[in-house]
């Protein structure tokens, strides 16, 4: 009896050797696979991207605002795939890497470490990655993924400093301006819109502290007592961005007519934007105002 449950023991032994034999070359071929794709991006090597990615592919790519459906979406998102581009992904490194299995599909979380060619100089990201794997015809292919940035990236992106594009400037300077002029025009639906609830700032004059109730009250007096503005300049702005949030700093002056006489002012303003919902929004400002 001993020698027969020992016999048993011993095959049941090596059954489960021969079970973690065949998941080791699995993992082995997954991780294989992963890296295929990593250093598609890096040659920019369009049809090894695509042979590596299942038709019916289904996911997120980093920053993907909606869901890709299918290797046709999943290639117009990849990004910097343009074989006569400078830019792109030169590196990456794992950090932690593992897989659970169930049958003919394979779930793979990992983080890597990449490195990137950007128009703005090298670059440095985090990613945090999950792919689904399902084997099909004996080979093991990505059917789905979710990549986004890790936490610490996401951290450090917000907190280091960023060269505004040309459109993302321009629309800037344009918020920053709409809200100077709808003030002086009393138009409160502008206002609101572009002043959010936790307003907070520190006038010129006096430096009395406001909120966007007092905001919009002074604004509503300014046109109510028939106060026009007839000049807006800003002489020099320098902008500070960090993520979604920029700090204009301005010299301006401008000029109004009070009952029929002219008035010009003129000082600094600091104010802070913050681009939420598709549009840039003033929180806040601090403004003082040149003595002439």
């Amino acid at each position: 009896m001993i020698v027969r449950l020992t016999g048993l023991l011993m095959a049941a032994a090596l059954l489960a050797g021969a079970a973690d034999d065949d998941r080791a070359a699995d993992r082995a071929a997954i991780r294989a696979h992963i890296d295929r794709i990593f250093q598609a991006f890096i040659h920019k090597d369009i049809a090894e991207l695509r042979a590596t990615h299942a038709a019916n592919w289904l996911g997120y790519l980093q920053g993907s605002s909606k869901m890709i459906r299918g290797i046709d979406e999943y290639m117009s998102n990849a990004g910097y795939f343009d074989s006569s581009s400078p830019y792109g992904m030169t590196a990456y490194k794992m950090r932690e890497f593992d897989m659970i299995f169930k049958g003919d599909a394979a779930f793979v979380a990992f983080v890597a470490e990449v490195d990137d060619k950007t128009p703005d100089g090298p670059s440095q990201r985090t990613l945090r990655i999950t792919d689904f794997y399902t084997k099909e015809n004996g080979a093991w292919i990505q059917t789905g993924s979710d990549t986004e940035l890790h936490p610490e990236s996401t951290a450090a992106r917000s907190q280091t400093p960023r060269k505004l594009a040309e459109s993302e400037r321009k629309s800037l300077l344009e918020a920053r301006e709409a809200v100077w002029r709808a003030w002086f025009a009393g138009d409160r639906a502008a206002l609101e819109k572009l002043l959010p609830s936790e307003l907070l700032t520190i006038e010129p004059g006096n430096g009395e502290w406001g909120n966007r109730q007092a905001v919009l009250e002074a604004s509503a007096r300014f046109a109510a007592d028939g106060g026009k503005l007839t000049r807006l300049e800003f002489p020099k702005t320098e902008i500070q961005a960090y993520g979604y949030v920029a700090i204009v700093y301005s010299d301006y002056v401008y000029e109004i007519d009070q009952g029929g006489k002219p008035f010009v002012n003129s000082g600094r303003a600091t104010e802070v934007f913050v681009y939420r919902n598709g549009a840039w929004v003033n929180p806040s400002w601090h403004m003082d105002r040149q003595e002439r």
